[in-house]
């Protein structure tokens, strides 16, 4: 009876331990192309941080813009007077030390005349509170720095929507390849079915004698090879798809299924970029960055500019004090303006004034620059798909051709028409023209990539 009571507890504890690792595994998460942008553009590390970047640029809007609003400090200095200064009036005439009723003499008033008490011009102990409210009424650079600031903001965001289109082009190019991996694998998978057939019986033909074992030796060799290409394929797949979950922003415990297929992107591709794609360059991210820039090296030249003129500020302060001494001349409400009006700086004014332009200079030259650029980036992206879709169409039918010649071969070498010399060259020229479809289709891919970053903003 123990013996069962033992068994029973046993298979309830590993029951409970399979819910526990039941409950712990993650679901599956299927993604088309379309939602693992989406997905990476939520969770991905660098999108998320440009995000806080916005957020503390709209704190740093604050910041310049608080620098201009009344300002209100509290300040409060403890003292301790080792020492209090005493005051005395010196010799004081007391009238009730004269003599009353009688003649008043001279010697009378002198001996009525005695020392002041003295009084204490302080405390030992003291704490002064002071108070006070000060407003910037006139500055050119806080003016200039208020718009540099909100500039610096718009440039965040667009550095936001930059990082967005770079994240959308790498989750595009490492989920295309994980396709490309995958079919490549599928179809040798397919050709490794049919070539271990052909193996299994020229294996039972040498049994009987009716073939040489070198030709078994040779289609054992490339069995060996296609499984090594497997191999390699599934190892690439597997690093492909970590990176793929780096790039979503999720564990690499995560399992994650890709949805779309090859057939489907590619006809996208087709239609969209075989035409005429408009570019707008205005439209284009990287150039509004480089606009701002300039905008902010003129900001730059204002700023050096506004420094020649006064800054004016105002302020009213109240004075408390804790222990007030007997003799207290200090006052407690004051009310002021200061003028701050740059006058002399041995041309230090004049030669930052003078740099400030020379970058405003540099910046415009950069604007012209990178307008080119990515024109000319567009205008290589364009050709390379369609070279690439050339390649992809050409590779397709040298690979549908040599499949069919090396399926041909086959039949042929079962019949004793064809040699095994023969059949391996025609599997090597298959096996070949399938790698180079394979590469052609991700060169196509990648060049539809490019394309849907730089026209990202092109419709918007």
């Amino acid at each position: 009876m123990n013996f069962m009571r033992k068994y029973l507890l046993m298979f309830i504890l590993l029951g409970s331990i399979a819910v526990g690792f039941g409950q712990d595994k993650k679901p599956i998460l299927k993604l088309s192309i379309s939602e693992a942008q989406t997905f990476a553009l939520q969770n991905n590390r660098e999108v998320q941080a440009s995000r806080i970047d916005i957020k503390s640029a709209d704190k740093k809007v604050w910041e310049n813009l608080a620098t201009g609003l009344p300002q209100l400090n509290v300040a409060a200095n403890y003292l301790h007077q080792f020492v209090v200064p005493q005051l005395g009036l010196g010799l004081v005439l007391y009238p009730d030390n004269l003599p009353a009723n009688v003649p008043i003499t001279q010697a009378d008033i002198i001996n009525a005349y005695k020392p002041s008490p003295t009084f204490a011009l302080g405390v030992h102990n003291n704490t002064v509170i002071d108070i006070t409210l000060s407003q910037l009424i006139f500055s050119g650079q806080y003016l200039v720095g208020l718009q540099a600031a909100k500039v610096l903001k718009q440039v965040t965001e667009k550095t936001l929507v930059k990082t967005e289109d770079q994240t959308k082009e790498y989750v595009a190019g490492t989920y295309y390849l994980v396709l490309v991996l995958s079919e490549n694998a599928r179809l040798l998978n397919e050709s490794l079915v049919s070539i271990d057939q052909t193996y299994k019986e020229l294996v039972r033909m040498n049994e009987e004698g009716l073939n040489e074992e070198t030709d078994v030796d040779q289609v054992k060799i490339s069995k060996s090879n296609i499984q090594t290409l497997i191999a390699s394929l599934q190892s690439q797949k597997e690093i492909s798809m970590k990176l793929l979950k780096y790039q979503l922003g999720v564990g690499f415990d995560q399992v994650v299924e890709l949805t779309d297929s090859l057939t489907g992107i590619i006809k996208q591709g087709n239609i969209d970029y075989l035409s005429s794609p408009q570019f707008d360059i205005n439209k284009s991210i990287g150039f509004q960055l480089v606009n701002d820039q300039e905008r902010i090296s003129g900001l730059l030249l204002k700023l050096e500019k506004a420094k020649y003129l006064p800054s004016i500020s105002a302020f009213y302060r109240h004075e408390e004090q804790t222990n007030i001494p007997a003799f207290n001349f200090a006052v407690k409400d004051v009310i002021g303006a200061n003028l701050s009006l740059p006058i002399f700086t041995s041309g230090m004014r004049n030669a930052r004034v003078s740099q400030a332009k020379f970058d405003l200079q540099k910046s415009t030259l950069a604007k012209a620059t990178v307008e080119q650029g990515l024109i000319m980036e567009f205008e290589t992206a364009r050709s390379n798909y369609q070279t690439a879709f050339s390649n992809f169409n050409t590779n397709k039918e040298s690979m549908d051709l040599s499949k069919k010649v090396y399926n041909k071969t086959v039949i042929k070498y079962k019949e004793g028409v064809s040699s095994s010399f023969e059949l391996t060259q025609n599997q090597n020229q298959f096996l070949t023209a399938e790698s180079n479809y394979y590469n052609s289709v991700l060169s196509l891919l990648n060049a539809k990539a490019k394309l849907d970053r730089i026209l990202s903003n092109s419709n918007k």
